[in-house]
């Protein structure tokens, strides 16, 4: 079964991190008083997972400077994911159920909710299936703004930037797809943690920055040489 978890508190602030960094605009036909918005629970569940697994969104991180989407700097950011303690006091396993990882946010959201920070407002039509939308209130976004400041609390956005970074404007299943296709996640048995992939990360890492460090020893020889040419 699932192991320790964040308390309240910490998981509506990750959700409130969220709701300001990755969220969207709002639109005309959405209530008053509200400037941002996830428009699923399917997508914020994966957005969650990336920011309390830092060894998953460090192995994102990692594609995309495999795939020339980010520059080659956040190699060294996916490095410091693993190893620095930051990352890993926020670091709070989730457990897999039927669509993948999922932690209710019930609990959570209604003490944002308390707070006038944020409201869920569900969309669609009796009979068919509803769809929760979760907003960020103009309240919420300047407690969020706090949260810069805030020592120890500053994490949370900073951590929100790189999920937002990696999971671009992609829909919650399309999230959910990337993150199955990770043998660790789609293995893990229903009701426990999926397992870490730290090793994994690591290894991806120490193979991408050898072609580097060979590169770089080439381009002194060759400089090198010249220079001796030249002399």
């Amino acid at each position: 079964m699932s192991g320790a978890s964040a308390s309240r508190s910490q998981h509506a602030v990750r959700l409130l991190a969220l709701l300001h960094v990755c969220g969207e605009s709002v639109g005309g036909n959405d209530p008053d008083g509200m400037v941002r918005v996830i428009r699923s629970e399917k997508r914020l569940q994966a957005l969650d997972f990336w920011l309390r697994n830092p060894d998953y969104l460090a192995d994102e991180l990692v594609t995309g400077v495999e795939k020339g989407t980010l520059d080659e700097e956040y190699l060294d950011v996916a490095a410091k994911l693993l190893t620095d303690p930051e990352p890993s006091w926020n670091h709070f396993p989730m457990p897999k159920w039927f669509y993948g990882a999922y932690e209710a946010v019930d609990d959570a959201f209604a003490l944002l909710q308390a707070h006038g920070l944020a409201r869920v407002k569900r969309r669609g039509t009796p009979g068919n299936r509803l769809q929760n939308q979760f907003f960020l209130t103009d309240f919420g976004a300047k407690k969020a703004d706090e949260l810069n400041t805030t020592d120890r609390l500053d994490w949370y956005p900073k951590q929100a930037k790189l999920v937002a970074l990696v999971a671009r404007d992609d829909t919650g299943t399309q999230l959910k797809q990337r993150q199955y296709a990770q043998e660790s996640y789609a293995q893990a048995v229903w009701g426990s943690d999926i397992g870490s992939i730290s090793d994994q990360v690591e290894t991806r890492l120490a193979a991408m920055r050898v072609p580097a460090r060979f590169g770089s020893t080439t381009a002194s020889s060759t400089s090198a040489a010249r220079t001796g040419k030249e002399a």
